[in-house]
């Protein structure tokens, strides 16, 4: 009998996605979520590099291609049903978040409202290009 490899085991949806969370290595904190494809799998599997599929653009990216805030994976976690991918990775730059933010959940519900915390650790401006 042929061993799997770890890629095999994931379930990808109808448009051949699966969720993919990147968490920080070492405080856990849940820096983003995205999607990939099997190709992006693969080559974040390959080079150790978070590669997302862009649902707006239709392409696979590498994150902090642009920014240089790259995503260097650690330890790769699947969930029960095969549906959910937790990378754990270490966060280069200021952040992950295109707002400037270190994180993309940096709002929060407080007594039923929206509430915003903490300033932004990089200035977007300066290393997007819109």
């Amino acid at each position: 009998m042929q061993p799997t490899s770890f890629a095999d085991h994931v379930r990808f949806d109808a448009n051949g996605l699966v969720v993919a969370v990147a968490q920080d290595h070492i405080s856990g904190e849940v820096l983003m979520v995205a999607y990939m494809t099997k190709a992006a799998l693969w080559q974040t599997l390959e080079t150790g590099l978070m590669t997302y599929w862009s649902r707006s653009r239709a392409t696979i990216w590498v994150k902090g291609e642009t920014s240089g805030h790259l995503q260097e994976v650690r330890e790769v976690f699947l969930d029960c049903d095969g549906d959910a991918l937790v990378f754990k990775i270490h966060q280069q730059g200021a952040g992950a978040c295109h707002t400037g933010h270190r994180s993309c959940f940096y709002r929060r519900m407080e007594n039923g409202a929206m509430r915003t915390g903490g300033t932004p650790a990089f200035d977007p401006r300066s290393v997007y290009k819109t």
